[in-house]
C-alpha cells in the first residue's frame, strides 16, 4: 500500500481542483515554470516549495510578499504537513493537504455502462470552461499598454486674462458711449477745465 498526498482547493481561481503531490521537491507560485501553478495576484511568482521528507511533505515559504500560512499561522520556517491541515496563500486562497491509501492490488469496480451499446448511451455535455477569476493575473508578463499622459490646464491665467479682457472691453464701451454722445464735459470737466 502506498500513500499519496494531494492539495485540495477550496477557494481561489479554481475551488475543487485537486494537485496531485509527486516528486522530492514541487514549487508552488504564479510563474508557469513551478510545479503548481495557481494564478492568481495574491500569488508570488516563487511561493513556496514542497519537499518530499521521511514520507512526509514539509511546507516552506520562499519569501512571499503574502506569506504562506498552515491553520492560520504564517510559517517562520519549515513545517512538516498533517492530513487534514489547512494551507493558505495570502487571504484568499485555501487550499486541503490531504494523504490517501492506494492499494495497487485492489480490484476496482467498474460500472455496468460499458455493457449498453454507445449509440443507445446518452451523450454527456463537455464541463463548462472556467470562469474568469477576479484575482486573475496573465501568465507570462505583458508590457503594459502606453497609456499618453494627460496634460493638466492650468485654468488660473485663463480665469484672469478673460477678467482683464471684460474689464477692458467694459472701459472701451463706457469711453465710446461718452464720446459717442458728447458727455466728456459731464463726466470729466477736470479735463478741460476753461471750455466746459
Amino acid at each position: 500500500m502506498t500513500s499519496q498526498f494531494q492539495l485540495i482547493m477550496r477557494s481561489g481561481p479554481t475551488p475543487g481542483a485537486a494537485f496531485t503531490l509527486e516528486g522530492d521537491q514541487m514549487s508552488i507560485g504564479r510563474d508557469s515554470t513551478n510545479d503548481i501553478v495557481i494564478n492568481d495576484a495574491e500569488i508570488s511568482r516563487r511561493h513556496a516549495r514542497l519537499t518530499f521528507q521521511g514520507g512526509k511533505y514539509v511546507l516552506e515559504d520562499l519569501g512571499s510578499t503574502n506569506g504562506t500560512f498552515v491553520n492560520g499561522q504564517r510559517l517562520a520556517g519549515p513545517r512538516v504537513l498533517k492530513a487534514g491541515e489547512v494551507v493558505s496563500f495570502g487571504e484568499q486562497i485555501v487550499l486541503v493537504f490531504e494523504a490517501s491509501t492506494f492499494d495497487p492490488a485492489a480490484t476496482v469496480a467498474s460500472p455496468r455502462a460499458a455493457a449498453i451499446p454507445s449509440a443507445s448511451r446518452p451523450a454527456t455535455p463537455p464541463p463548462p470552461p472556467p470562469a474568469e477569476y477576479a484575482g486573475s493575473v496573465p501568465a507570462s508578463p505583458m508590457p503594459a499598454p502606453s497609456i499618453p499622459a494627460t496634460k493638466k490646464v492650468n485654468i488660473v491665467p485663463i480665469l484672469i486674462g478673460v477678467g482683464v479682457l471684460f474689464v477692458v472691453c467694459v472701459c472701451g464701451g463706457i469711453l465710446w458711449y461718452i464720446d459717442a454722445n458728447f458727455l466728456w464735459c459731464t463726466f470729466f470737466p477736470f479735463l478741460f477745465p476753461g471750455s466746459c
